[in-house]
């Protein structure tokens, strides 16, 4: 007890001195790995430790010190999976803020936020998370909501699908979860099942009018009987934040988004007004059962709407 207490102090130390040169934190990243190779769990965390207080090292040695469950991890708390792959786009736009001391921090409770507000969102519609039945998190990129969704559900419960196959084998290798590699264009994408709950977090928000309407009609496909679709836009309160202005339809898109992965002429970033999705909405073969939008709902500027497909599927 009185080693790992000193440990922990070590620890406590090296986050209080701040942070370290590029060279210090690479020579404590191999120094790091030499002492887990050599079986020093209590050394290795330290040396990691000062490696993840420069932004060049960071995220390799939090990743070495999830991997190995060292003292100071995250998933020791959080009680979830947390390592986070390198080529995680969203990872690096919590690194672009230049508050680089606590990217790691911000991205593992933003998917924790996502949980809270979808929880809440369904709730007034008067539906559960948990009582929803299979999910497909689609467009989930690596893994920032599902380690969330997981340990909510449990992974059986959960697909996820992407159009980044490195995205969907990390969440697949790391959560436990099912999934499939989507496609650019809808027309492409077979569905393996229906689902209780379609969650669409951030896709529409990017795409462009070409495709728009297309990905709304083959998403309600993948919703089951008595079925929820949840997806979000960039919607009015987001259009006067950017200061764009929208066409006659509704609609702004332009070729540029964080993603590095994505053609930004097929996911740049995008802004619709309600009238606009409500069109949209009317193209589809079977209506909803009920739709009901929150305006600013996920991360405080993106329109939330929740479809729910009639029991009858598509016959109604």
């Amino acid at each position: 007890m009185e080693l790992e207490m000193t440990v922990l102090q070590q620890l406590l130390a090296v986050t209080a001195a701040g942070p370290v040169t590029e060279k210090c934190a690479r020579e404590e990243l191999a120094r790091g790995q030499a002492l887990l190779a050599a079986g020093d769990a209590d050394a290795a965390a330290v040396a990691l430790r000062r490696a993840a207080m420069n932004p060049a090292t960071q995220l390799a040695a939090h990743n070495l010190i999830e991997a190995h469950g060292l003292p100071g991890a995250f998933a020791s708390w959080m009680g979830l999976e947390s390592r986070i792959d390198p080529q995680d786009d969203v990872y690096g736009f919590f690194t672009g803020y230049g508050t680089w001391s606590s990217p790691l921090r911000d991205y593992l409770a933003d998917g924790w936020r996502t949980l809270s507000e979808l929880t809440l969102l369904l709730e007034r519609t008067g539906r559960t998370l948990t009582g929803c039945g299979p999910v497909l998190e689609f467009a989930s990129g690596h893994g920032r909501f599902t380690r969330h969704l997981v340990k909510a559900l449990g992974c059986e419960r959960v697909t996820v699908s992407d159009v980044v196959p490195g995205a969907v084998a990390f969440s697949k290798t790391h959560f436990g979860v099912k999934g499939f590699v989507s496609h650019a264009s809808p027309a492409d994408v077979q569905w393996p099942g229906r689902y209780g709950l379609v969650f669409v977090l951030s896709l529409f928000s990017h795409l462009p009018r070409s495709t728009w309407q297309d990905w709304l009609i083959k998403l309600w496909e993948a919703v089951e009987p008595g079925g929820l679709l949840v997806l979000t836009t960039h919607g009015e309160f987001a259009v006067r934040r950017a200061g764009v202005t929208l066409d006659e339809s509704g609609f702004y898109f332009v070729a540029a988004s964080e993603s590095k992965a994505i053609n930004a002429e097929q996911y740049g970033t995008a802004f619709t007004s309600s009238a606009f999705v409500q069109e949209q909405m009317a193209s589809l073969s079977s209506q909803p059962a009920s739709w009901h939008m929150e305006p600013a709902w996920f991360w405080a500027h993106q329109d939330a709407y929740v479809l729910q497909k009639s029991t009858q599927g598509e016959a109604a």
